[in-house]
C-alpha cells in the first residue's frame, strides 16, 4: 500500500519498511522533534464517552480494514 510520509509528504510503500510510516530515519526524528517542541499535541485526553459508539464492535485484529465482498 502505497502512503504519503508524514513529514515529507513522499509517497511510497513506507509500512514495509523499519521506519513506517515514515520513508527514512530522518523524517521519524523530525516528527519526533515537533512533538518535543509542543507543534504536535493531542487536543484533549481521552475520555471513556469517546469509545461509546465502539462498544458493540465485534471482537478481530483488523477492525480498520474495510470488508471485502
Amino acid at each position: 500500500m502505497t502512503v504519503p510520509c508524514p513529514t515529507c509528504k513522499k509517497r511510497g510503500e513506507w509500512f514495509e519498511g523499519k521506519y513506517g510510516p515514515f520513508c527514512s530515519h530522518r523524517c521519524k526524528l523530525v516528527d519526533l522533534g515537533k512533538w518535543f517542541e509542543g507543534e504536535h499535541v493531542i487536543s484533549e485526553p481521552l475520555r471513556p464517552d469517546h469509545f461509546k459508539e465502539f462498544e458493540d464492535l465485534p471482537p478481530g485484529r483488523d477492525l480498520d480494514t474495510p470488508e471485502t465482498e
